[in-house]
């Protein structure tokens, strides 16, 4: 069933700053700008303070319990609020997971009273300290406060069949970033290259390599790790070489990180099990040792840090801050909130380190975090983690936990660590994401995959820093884009294109209300493309200063009919004219971004002159269009039908005045979309007046 509706209205033009220099869009684009409150200023987001983290594992009151319990039961919340945070905040390590329906639960009763930044950090503490079914209800009251500010990211193999739909007809487009294999100089195509870590001049790499090696009763074979590194001349990486005996050994080796003037080496060494009398000072599975360079080039003997640092558990994956006074980790030992959580430790005055403490419940999570990074320039802290809220991997249905590691980023403000930034599906795939490091420019992320041909055996690659993980990538873009006529708000795909250093920015579905952000480098220049189904392409070129707001209206396409008011031919002519081709590219681009929909161009003429030559000449010019249509954008000519209607189908049935003839004088273009497994017509009608 197809339901016919006529609309008219006049339409004023204003461009919206077009991708090459021409209108394409002369149906009505409006953009509003404006600047957020806090321009440019960073602002340390809420944090709860649990003050008796690395303090204390549990904490327990009775007495303030069991009255807890009691409020609670008489629902007596205003008394309940400043007793239920004083306790929450006492909380040890341990009540993490023994209480976390105590943390939850302060989070409604700060939602109950208004408190929103008080009530999402809590919730959000709670979901990363929870498992199993129940975390679905506590993700039901998260839902409520995020739900307008959530962001969803586009499949990547959906946007790149975008991208290449547009090479079709634009010279612009967002850049694809690819991996790049270091080559055969460095990776082993026999064995495993993993854990890349990076000098501060970005010339020296190391890594480590898994090996098959002889016991020494050279029976058998045994995988061995040792530290590699390679350096960069003019470009290339040379050809990796092991570090010296002082440093492998028959242990295993790896995750090194070097001080910025090169000549501290910490790395992590690990038992061997029936190798134990090569490292006799080992404390646990995996230890955190350090040597130094000295003046002739030799490293001396590694010296473990101590049981400060190291645990009886597993410790490895260090890096060291600015300063390289602290210096952070992995571990897995018990008093953690997770199988493994990041822990730092601090240099004394008087010489030797501090003991280790645990980062907390902002990084750390009831999961894994793993491999932290912390960048040699900027106050900004990259780890891995199975446990946060946004992965990009797969989650398992029955217990609602994450079982692939993702990389995150946090920054640092107001001496507290920020909420963990998920840093993209241009990093983060299906798979696990880890042991990886990035240049003190912020160009390169290295780390570690598999080819498709040779699952079995990891690679370091390197890989452009996308837009999510710039570590300068907090200036918010907010805009949306809604109905000019009815203020209703369009869905669709949201794409910013950095047009100063062609950094790749992930793509992201509209909101519901029409809204969408992202988190920019600052005073650079950027194109916004807005495409969807209900309106043709948007682009808006603007240079990013501060946090900055663009809302954009525009007019609907989706009664699926309608006619532009450039496509006035002159007499007697099917030419082309070049005030015609600004709408007629943008049909072409809109055709090019929907592959799966059709066209139908009518031409009709006044009713003046011969019928049959009035005929043959809207016939013409529908041809003309098509050609055009089809040469400019690649397009299938069975995508498109053209037919002349001559003056068969008037708008106005009896022409008084040149007025109406100039009405009945039109092109129409009508889409066809695929709504069931075969294709419907739908017959809505706009028709829009010449402009006077």
């Amino acid at each position: 069933m197809s339901v016919s509706l006529l609309l008219s209205f006049l339409l004023f033009y204003q461009p919206a700053y077009p991708q090459k220099g021409k209108n394409k869009n002369n149906f009505q684009t409006m953009a509003a700008h404006g600047q957020l409150d806090s321009i440019s200023v960073m602002r340390s987001e809420y944090q709860f303070q649990f003050k008796n983290i690395n303090v204390i594992p549990f904490y327990y009151n009775e007495a303030e319990f069991t009255k807890i319990k009691k409020l609670e039961e008489a629902k007596n919340y205003k008394e309940l609020l400043p007793l239920m945070e004083r306790y929450v905040n006492s909380f040890g390590i341990q009540n993490f997971s023994r209480n976390t329906d105590m943390i939850w639960k302060l989070g409604r009763l700060y939602q109950m009273f208004g408190y929103k930044d008080r009530a999402l950090f809590l919730y959000r503490t709670a979901l990363k300290n929870l498992r199993g079914k129940r975390i679905e209800e506590i993700k039901k009251y998260y839902d409520t406060i995020t739900a307008s500010s959530v962001d969803q990211f586009v499949p990547l193999e959906y946007y790149y069949q975008l991208v290449d739909y547009r090479k079709a007809v634009d010279t612009l487009y967002p850049p694809k970033s690819v991996f790049l294999n270091m080559g055969e100089l460095v990776n082993d195509l026999r064995y495993p290259d993993y854990g890349p870590t990076m000098n501060v001049d970005g010339n020296m790499l190391i890594f480590t390599k898994r090996k098959k090696v002889l016991t020494p009763t050279k029976l058998t074979y045994r995988e061995n790790e040792d530290l590699y590194f390679t350096m960069n001349y003019d470009g290339f990486w040379d050809e990796a070489l092991p570090f010296s005996n002082v440093i492998n050994s028959n242990c295993n080796e790896g995750s090194a990180t070097i001080s910025r003037n090169g000549r501290t080496l910490y790395f992590a060494r690990c038992i061997v099990p029936d190798y134990l009398y090569d490292c006799r000072d080992c404390m646990g599975s995996c230890d955190i040792y350090e040597s130094h360079l000295d003046d002739d080039g030799k490293w001396s003997v590694a010296q473990n840090l101590g049981i400060q640092v190291n645990s009886i558990s597993w410790d490895s994956h260090p890096t060291l801050s600015h300063t390289e006074d602290t210096l952070y980790f992995a571990s897995d030992r018990i008093g953690g909130f997770g199988l493994s959580d990041i822990w730092f430790t601090y240099k004394l005055p008087k010489g030797g380190w501090a003991q280790a403490q645990n980062m907390g419940p902002v990084i750390n999570t009831r999961g894994n975090e793993v491999s932290p990074f912390y960048h040699p320039i900027h106050d900004v802290f990259y780890f891995s983690s199975n446990g946060h809220l946004l992965n990009f991997g797969k989650r398992d249905s029955l217990d609602f936990t994450y079982h692939t590691y993702d990389i995150y980023k946090s920054r640092m403000l107001e001496k507290k660590w920020q909420e963990p930034k998920n840093i993209g599906p241009l990093v983060n795939g299906p798979g696990d994401e880890y042991y990886f490091t990035i240049d003190s420019k912020s160009r390169d992320l290295f780390y570690s995959k598999s080819e498709i041909d040779n699952l079995a055996n990891l690679e370091l690659f390197s890989f452009p820093l996308p837009m999510e993980a710039q570590p300068l990538a907090y200036t918010k873009l907010k805009g949306s884009l809604t109905d000019s006529l009815t203020n209703e708000p369009f869905t669709g795909i949201v794409s910013v294109i950095d047009l100063t250093n062609g950094i790749e920015v992930a793509p992201k579905f509209m909101r519901e209300d029409g809204t969408f952000e992202f988190d920019l480098n600052n005073e650079n220049d950027y194109l916004l493309v807005i495409q969807g189904d209900d309106f043709f392409r948007i682009e808006h070129n603007f240079k990013l200063d501060g946090d900055t707001v663009i809302n954009l209206k525009t007019n609907s396409i989706k009664y699926n009919k309608w006619k532009f008011t450039s496509l006035e031919f002159d007499n007697n002519s099917s030419k082309i004219l070049p005030e015609m081709e600004g709408d007629l590219d943008k049909v072409v681009d809109f055709l090019v971004d929907h592959p799966q929909i059709k066209l139908v161009i009518s031409g009709h003429t006044d009713g003046s002159g011969d019928a049959a030559a009035n005929l043959r000449l809207s016939q013409a010019r529908a041809d003309a269009i098509k050609s055009y249509i089809m040469e400019k954008g690649n397009i299938d000519e069975s995508r498109i039908e053209a037919v002349g209607y001559g003056n068969q189908k008037p708008i106005i049935q009896q022409e008084v005045s040149e007025s109406d003839r100039k009405i009945n004088r039109r092109v129409e273009f009508e889409l066809i979309r695929s709504t069931t497994i075969e294709e419907e017509k739908v017959q809505e009608e706009i028709e829009i007046p010449a402009e006077e």
